[in-house]
């Protein structure tokens, strides 16, 4: 497949001890993460009263991350296409309600239920900002992540249209902890777009290249094996070169035989954007 360009113009992160973009390049830069147990989710403040006392951590999550990518890129949110991405939806909430089902399942609540769907994240952002242009939920395990970009990428390039990425996933709880290796949330939130609108922003050159497997790129900072058990792991080679703590190129697999080969031009170590 031939290469294609596309630009970084906003970059949104939350994790408990990196709760933005800038946070996490002073961690990437300096080594380590901040000491402490970390900070709560923000309540999602862009929606109504009683819809944010409702909202579940998944819509927080990926609220709190698109919202930082957004404002970074200057970019009004109703003009954005959007991508939701995440590999287990809401956690605690399939938890609950299993557990429901299985001792009362007369009382399943039709709040928790809506909130359990896979697309609840991109409901409420469309909700907030009144946005109609298309959005788009995908779940593709652990491969989720590279393919939430790919498909950002490919409506990025061939609409010529900006796009929100927004890739996330809670902890997990309950018996699915076992199955599931996420012990923290996270999510990351990209802003992409076919012509920058900013000096700072950054080019990405993408391809999809097949052939034999090809294992992901490695991580290698102490900043990324500490969060190598939060939700959406899998974007910490892409922030590795973001935040500049390596250089690239990044290869994310999308399946056996397929790679999402990434090359940021020029090198990112100044952080941006946003950072």
């Amino acid at each position: 497949m031939a290469e294609h360009r596309a630009w970084i113009e906003g970059i949104g992160i939350w994790a408990p001890t990196l709760p933005d973009w800038p946070a996490a390049c002073m961690a990437w830069r300096g080594g380590a993460l901040p000491p402490g147990p970390g900070a709560r989710l923000p309540a999602p403040g862009e929606l109504p009263p009683a819809e944010r006392r409702r909202a579940p951590a998944s819509v927080a999550l990926a609220l709190e991350a698109a919202r930082q990518a957004v404002t970074a890129s200057g970019r009004p949110g109703h003009e954005l296409l959007s991508v939701f991405t995440s590999a287990h939806g809401d956690q605690p909430v399939i938890d609950q309600l299993c557990q429901t089902l299985a001792e009362q399942p007369l009382l399943v609540s039709p709040t928790r239920f809506i909130h359990s769907i896979h697309n609840a994240a991109s409901g409420a952002w469309s909700q907030v900002h009144a946005c109609h242009r298309g959005s788009t939920a995908i779940s593709a395990g652990e491969h989720s992540f590279a393919h939430g970009l790919l498909e950002a990428l490919v409506q990025c390039t061939s609409q010529r249209s900006p796009v929100l990425l927004v890739a996330f996933d809670t902890a997990a709880a309950g018996p699915l902890a076992q199955l599931v290796p996420a012990r923290a949330p996270m999510a990351v939130a990209l802003v992409l777009a076919a012509e920058p609108l900013q000096t700072e922003a950054l080019a990405l050159d993408w391809q999809v290249d097949a052939g034999r497997p090809a294992p992901p790129t490695p991580v290698h900072h102490p900043v990324s094996a500490a969060l190598a058990e939060h939700g959406m792991a899998a974007a910490l080679p892409l922030l590795e070169v973001l935040a500049g703590a390596r250089p690239g190129p990044v290869g994310l697999p999308l399946d056996p035989r397929l790679t999402l080969s990434l090359r940021l031009q020029p090198s990112a170590s100044t952080c941006h954007p946003g950072g």
